[in-house]
């Protein structure tokens, strides 16, 4: 698998790959992308997207972040990226973005990690509903595993109407009563 954007951010990646160098990292291939581990734990990754390409930090939510450069992607616990669009702008911040590596190896030496709170969807009514009609099924959904219950709740909560959420639920159904989850429907 080659990393997405990869020819487009060769330049600011190669960039970055220099600053890493300096650093006691194990660059090594992963999802297709380079990655820097300590002790065989991921530290930070780098990535190409379509409008930047980024340093990424597993633990990135545990740096202080004074300079304001770590974002938050979606609904990611944890990780952090910095973006860069130019070399010119790597190198102007080395100084920051080495202070930042060493913050996250001294976390990763200390054996910090973000406690990750599971992702709290709601219980639409029509399952509610669903579940009052057919106790049967609301054990099976029960029984599932706690991610596949997100996903389910994930997926039904996703419509904006009630017909297109009591569709899902119907059509989710064999599926929950078979014990597998939204990714394993087929």
């Amino acid at each position: 698998m080659e990393m997405a954007y990869r020819k487009r951010w060769q330049a600011e990646i190669g960039e970055l790959q220099r600053i890493l160098s300096g650093f006691d990292l194990k660059e090594e291939c992963k999802w297709g992308k380079p990655c820097y581990t300590m002790n065989g734990k991921n530290v930070v990754i780098l990535e190409g997207f379509k409008e930047y390409c980024a340093l990424g930090f597993f633990q990135g939510a545990l740096l202080q972040d004074p300079k304001k450069l770590l974002a938050q992607l979606g609904q990611v616990q944890a990780a952090r990226v910095m973006k860069f669009t130019r070399v010119q702008e790597i190198a102007a911040k080395a100084s920051t973005i080495k202070a930042y590596v060493r913050e996250a190896m001294a976390a990763e030496a200390a054996g910090m990690k973000v406690e990750k709170k599971p992702a709290q969807f709601p219980v639409p009514e029509e399952l509610k509903e669903k579940f009052r009609n057919d106790p049967r099924f609301k054990r099976a959904f029960e029984a599932l595993t706690p991610g596949r219950q997100r996903g389910y709740l994930y997926h039904f909560s996703g419509a904006k109407r009630a017909e297109t959420r009591t569709a899902r639920i119907e059509k989710a159904m064999p599926a929950i009563f078979a014990g597998r989850g939204w990714l394993e429907r087929r």
